[in-house]
């Protein structure tokens, strides 16, 4: 077992401990950032109180975890990785707890598709599918233990959830709060009952839900912060014991086997009355020093931020490139909520233009900082980080296909009150094809695969969900039961009733996953597809999405051809003009090898196809 069932100085340390710690020192640039990040903070004296504090916290972990300080123990990202995002309960059977059936599952059952899994929040929870966290620190003991998390570690990269701008209101951190605990008492946003609050309009909000939610405490009725739900609880962070507690957290999971972190809802984590208390600087600082007690004691674990936002924000999260490291000093890896939506047009539409013009300008800050490519997740389809990108006409015709095609729609409040469309709810293969059209099952299912190899040839790391790899349809009966929307995209699998979909030859889920096995094949064969190459975007044909990819040192190429429309396209290959050597290029995927001589190749794409050329 990595960890311990504690978290990191919750005791007092052993005279060995104190020792090794005395014998520890973090790096004087890293302390000099640390320390400057506090001060921005929390001001000079309360930032130089709270690193000695942090700095015995860091000297504990490495006490226990001296491995960990080696940056290259969770290993580099290559083009073989891709994560699979999944819930903890999945997959399920009768007597066995569910992250034991998950492991077989990926194991045996689909035959270690991925190299990595996102385990949705396995920890116990009240509401929101496990957002509302009740404890941190212990798995859901309807889900199975410590043990099971291990058991996946050991077969896959791991990444866990860190939700930390809320908590569960039925957790005892608020239970102490509401008893009167003076521990707690500064723990969460309060506000008095009659207290001006013309300022909340200001406040960007995800949901159209009240900001501030009414309790009763030891002290009287209180109003308490709470950006998502009545249940979720907004943190403090202007309190130095909130942000020490959640550090603590953090490298609890790192001990316990996280080789990524996912900062959910990071965006709105600082508050700041009078502001719209989304991006603020505060929270961007929060992100860098979480970065320097990763780079301290376990620089291989890697940081992503989860910011439903436009393309222009959401990349801030990358923060500013360090030259000495490749890196930057917020995240390694922010989420690309632009494609998502972006491909879903392209192919509604039959053009590629805009994604096409997209792409080309994608760039990140740093050589080893990169995208977190994905196309469906746990929740719905942004719509927010397409504004600017699509014309409203264009966005409105996403909005109606998903209505016609069984989705529903989910909004959020606007500051002065009105509400706009937030994200899509329905399931990605549904999303591009009607079920209740007549159009062949064969041409949705390349239509479907096509949106999937976009994604996976495009810079960056696969996230893949978990009812996209087995072609999953909108579950309608689940919206029934729970009265939620993103329920349509939240089915849970009982194991004999998959496998035995899985074995039927003809059956949806088998063909889409075997054709998603196949792309994610010759994706893990290719350096060209390592995340940290290059991309070169191709304007051949506005109804064919072109990617040029290149390996890291530049030497190995593979030309990326998607059919975005139901009928064929003819193309000109000109060597030359593309930069690239004639000769056989063979097809990663169909095994084809096309003679390309200097005078170019005519290729026919059939409706939907996907050609990965290696040159």
């Amino acid at each position: 077992m990595r960890g311990r069932d504690r978290f990191p100085c919750s005791q007092q340390a052993s005279e060995t401990e104190a020792r090794g710690r005395a014998a520890w020192r973090v790096s004087g640039s890293l302390k000099d950032r640390i320390l400057d990040h506090l001060s921005f903070l929390y001001g000079p004296e309360e930032g130089a109180r709270t690193w000695q504090h942090l700095k015995v916290v860091l000297g504990d972990f490495h006490e226990r975890h001296p491995e960990l300080a080696d940056a290259s123990a969770a290993g580099e990202l290559t083009e073989r990785d891709a994560i699979l995002i999944t819930y903890g309960d999945q997959f399920q059977e009768p007597g066995v707890p569910p992250l034991r059936t998950l492991y077989r599952v990926l194991t045996e059952t689909l035959g270690h598709p991925v190299s990595g899994v996102h385990i949705l929040p396995f920890f116990p929870y009240s509401s929101d599918d496990g957002f509302s966290i009740i404890d941190y620190a212990q798995v859901d003991p309807r889900l199975g233990d410590w043990g099971d998390i291990e058991r996946l570690g050991g077969e896959f990269r791991l990444m866990f959830d860190a939700v930390i701008n809320h908590i569960s209101r039925q957790s005892a951190w608020f239970q102490r709060f509401l008893a009167g605990d003076p521990k707690y008492r500064e723990w969460f946003l309060v506000f008095e009952p009659g207290a001006p609050t013309d300022w909340v309009s200001k406040v960007v909000r995800p949901r159209a839900l009240p900001l501030l939610t009414p309790v009763q405490t030891a002290m009287g009725e209180k109003l308490v912060w709470t950006t998502f739900s009545a249940d979720q609880i907004d943190l403090n962070y202007a309190q130095p014991p909130v942000l020490l507690k959640m550090i603590e957290i953090l490298l609890h999971y790192v001990e316990r086997g996280a080789q990524i972190i996912r900062l959910d809802a990071i965006a709105y984590l600082w508050k700041k009355i009078g502001t719209s208390c989304i991006h603020l600087p505060e929270t961007h600082r929060v992100i860098k020093l979480i970065r320097c007690v990763l780079d301290a004691v376990a620089p291989g674990v890697l940081l992503i931020t989860e910011t439903n936002v436009p393309h222009e924000e959401n990349i801030g999260y990358f923060g500013a490139p360090q030259p000495e490291t490749g890196r930057t000093d917020e995240a390694q890896l922010v989420y690309q909520f632009p494609l998502a939506p972006l491909v879903m047009h392209s192919l509604l539409s039959g053009e590629a233009d805009v994604l096409s013009h997209w792409a080309a300008g994608l760039d990140t800050p740093a050589p080893k900082a990169t995208f977190f490519n994905f196309t469906a997740s746990h929740d719905g389809i942004g719509i927010m980080p397409a504004r600017g990108l699509l014309t409203e006409n264009q966005i409105e015709a996403l909005i109606e296909a998903t209505l016609v095609h069984g989705g529903r729609v989910s909004y959020t409040t606007n500051p002065d009150g009105s509400r706009s469309v937030y994200e899509l709810n329905i399931s990605y293969f549904d999303a591009l094809s009607d079920p209740a059209s007549a159009e062949p099952l064969d041409l949705q299912r390349q239509r479907f695969l096509a949106s999937q190899a976009i994604m996976l040839a495009l810079r960056g790391v696969p996230g893949i969900y978990v009812h996209s790899l087995l072609g999953s349809r909108s579950w309608q009966e689940g919206v029934e039961r729970t009265g939620r929307n993103r329920t349509i995209n939240r089915q849970k699998f009982q194991r004999a009733a998959l496998e035995a979909e899985l074995a039927e030859a003809a059956s949806l889920r088998r063909q889409v996953l075997e054709g998603y096995r196949s792309l994610l094949q010759a994706r893990a064969s290719e350096p060209a597809f390592h995340p940290y190459g290059q991309q070169r975007v191709l304007f051949l044909d506005k109804g064919v999405f072109a990617l040029l990819r290149l390996s890291p040192d530049g030497r190995i190429r593979v030309l990326c051809l998607h059919n975005v429309t139901a009928q064929q396209r003819s193309l000109r290959l000109d060597p030359g003009e593309l930069g690239l050597r004639p000769g056989l290029w063979p097809d990663l995927l169909g095994g084809e090898r096309l003679r390309v001589g200097a005078e170019g190749l005519s290729l026919t794409l059939a409706p939907y196809a996907v050609r990965w050329l290696k040159v």
